[in-house]
């Protein structure tokens, strides 16, 4: 599901707090102008900066395409012609020179990526607020959904007239509270398109005569859904309500961390919290599930590895949590990396923890949540240094036999037949008894296109699904046997499922691990099937993913109490 989800996703810019430190000795206190280009993309940026008395730096910012204005800095630095700054929540920085005029700032931002951004100097005070003009008739926010694979997602346009004409922005609020740019918008008459080149996504749609509604659809990378937007008066309704993620300050020390992964030849960003008092404690890494994730493992709005991390840390254990490769700060190429790379990363983690002296090197563990627990074991079987394995909804049988059935779930929860979801799961199977067959990409692809085609599947989708099943981590995942690794751990397992998870099925994966457990010997294990909960560990009523953003819960207090106290017990 969340590399589905993410079709429709769009890159965190900006956001937080405040803190700085630097010299009120200089001439940096001013209004700066630069622009940022990123995926064809151009973001207008203005940076303000002032000195208080006691020669502390502050800093804010704004986009002024996106019309976010005065978003404040979370730190910021100036010595020796060298500006730095970060905003933490949307990992971001930004190091660059100062030039000896003082008039520009030559520097790179990075967020994931990295794009070269220039600042140069305000001839006077930077000008954020487009002149005023009259609005147009459509002027306003617009909100519609989408269904992805049974996840609803809902889009959100802002439309206002310029100068230049009609100027938009668009945001998922269920994934990213950031509005992204579109690169145009034509309206003739009835019709409206907006196009946001930098995520490839399209809209076209009608305006009724009305005014109430403009129907029509979206397209994300060749593939178009329907969407019918409305006209939204209040847009505090996009703020999610998520009463469980923790606010600062925080009963204990919070770090940014990096480490490298030599195998792998990739840095991993990362989050360190240390129980307050004195350790050396015992500590986790957690482990992200599939999909490009953070650190927080951010879904739907959910942050879960922060809720639990929060968690873990007041109750003494120190956690490590990083965002994966290829995400957030993270370098390393995600689009060919399987899950036994992503174990390498892990590894990296566990080496990283026992290295800090406020770790008990005899007691570090594992975490990992859906992928991340099948991650888990594959380290611990090879890796001595691992104390205990908790698995969070993690697999015990191939990933072909949990993606068939997953799906068969999942659209049976959605309204569909049983018969319906029967046949297209036997779809699906010969679909991966074809990937599983032929090793040669050039000849699947022929094959997939031809198989695809007799089903009637557009040109769009077939493309789309070729390079799903192609890629190397979705070969290697069809055919990973979890008991392989599951066989060889003589440490500790803790595996937990929701009774209600439709993506990695309990009565079909909980037997599995416990059997692989127990053929190899291991007598430190518990299984636990935790009613009532989803893959994401929510009291949720069907467990469909389409409940995952509705719910105000992020994870359950009975889930987080069964992690900490287990863990504590070891």
């Amino acid at each position: 599901m969340n590399r589905i989800a993410r079709t429709l996703a769009m890159t965190t810019l900006i956001m937080v707090a405040l803190v700085p430190l630097g010299s009120a000795q200089t001439p940096i206190a001013e209004d700066w102008l630069g622009t940022l280009i990123a995926g064809g993309a151009e973001l207008h940026l203005a940076l303000h900066i002032s000195a208080g008395p006691d020669g502390q730096l502050k800093a804010t910012f704004d986009s002024i395409d996106q019309g976010a204005n005065s978003i404040p800095i979370t730190a910021i630095t100036f010595r020796d012609s060298k500006l730095a700054f970060t905003v933490d929540a949307a990992h971001i920085t930004y190091e660059g020179t100062v030039n000896k005029d003082a008039t520009e700032i030559d520097g790179t931002w990075t967020q994931g990526q990295s794009f070269n951004l220039d600042f140069k100097r305000a001839p006077a005070k930077a000008a954020t607020v487009p002149k005023p003009v009259s609005p147009s008739d459509i002027d306003g926010l617009w909100l519609g959904s989408v269904d992805v694979n049974s996840v609803k997602l809902r889009i959100v346009f802002k439309i206002a007239n310029s100068q230049d004409g009609l100027t938009a922005t668009m945001q998922s609020p269920d994934q990213s509270p950031v509005w992204v740019p579109a690169t145009s918008v034509t309206r003739s008459g009835s019709s409206l398109s907006i196009a946001v080149k930098s995520h490839d996504i399209a809209f076209d749609g009608k305006i009724a005569a009305d005014l109430s509604i403009i129907e029509g659809n979206i397209t994300a990378h060749g593939s178009s859904l329907p969407l019918v937007l409305k006209q939204l008066k209040d847009e505090s309704v996009l703020v999610q309500r998520r009463p469980q993620n923790p606010v600062k300050p925080y009963p204990y020390r919070e770090i940014e961390v990096s480490y490298t992964n030599k195998v792998g030849g990739n840095t991993l960003a990362a989050t360190l919290t240390i129980p307050s008092g004195k350790g050396p404690f015992p500590a986790v890494l957690l482990i992200c599930g599939s999909g490009q994730h953070d650190r927080d493992e951010s879904l739907l709005g959910h942050k879960p590895f922060l809720v639990l991390s929060d968690y873990l840390t007041r109750k003494g254990i120190v956690v490590l949590r990083a965002d994966k490769r290829g995400a957030g700060q993270s370098t390393g190429d995600p689009n060919t990396a399987t899950t036994a790379d992503f174990a390498t990363d892990a590894e990296a983690g566990v080496a990283f923890l026992k290295a800090r002296s406020e770790v008990d090197s005899h007691k570090i563990g594992l975490v990992g949540h859906s992928e991340g627990g099948i991650i888990g074991p594959m380290v611990a079987a090879r890796n001595s240094d691992v104390a205990f394995v908790v698995m969070m909804a993690g697999s015990g049988v191939s990933g072909d036999l949990i993606i068939v059935e997953q799906g068969r779930l999942i659209e049976e929860a959605a309204g569909a037949s049983m018969e319906k979801a029967t046949q297209d799961a036997n779809k699906q199977r010969e679909l991966f008894a074809l990937v599983e067959k032929e090793k040669d990409n050039a000849v699947l692809e022929k094959e997939l296109r031809e198989h695809l085609a007799s089903r009637g599947v557009p040109d769009a989708q077939i493309a789309m699904q070729i390079r799903m099943v192609t890629s190397p981590w979705m070969r290697y995942f069809l055919t990973y046997d979890p008991a392989t690794a599951l066989g060889k751990l003589t440490c500790p397992v803790l595996a937990i499922n929701g009774s209600l998870d439709l993506q990695v099925p309990p009565t079909q994966n909980l037997p599995a691990i416990k059997k692989a457990l127990h053929d190899g010997g291991n007598k430190q294990f518990e299984i636990a099937e935790l009613p009532g909960l989803n893959h994401l560990f929510q009291t949720a009523k069907t467990g469909s993913p389409s409940e995952y953003g509705e719910i105000e819960e992020t994870m359950s207090p009975v889930a987080l109490d069964k992690i900490a106290s287990w863990i504590l017990k070891q």
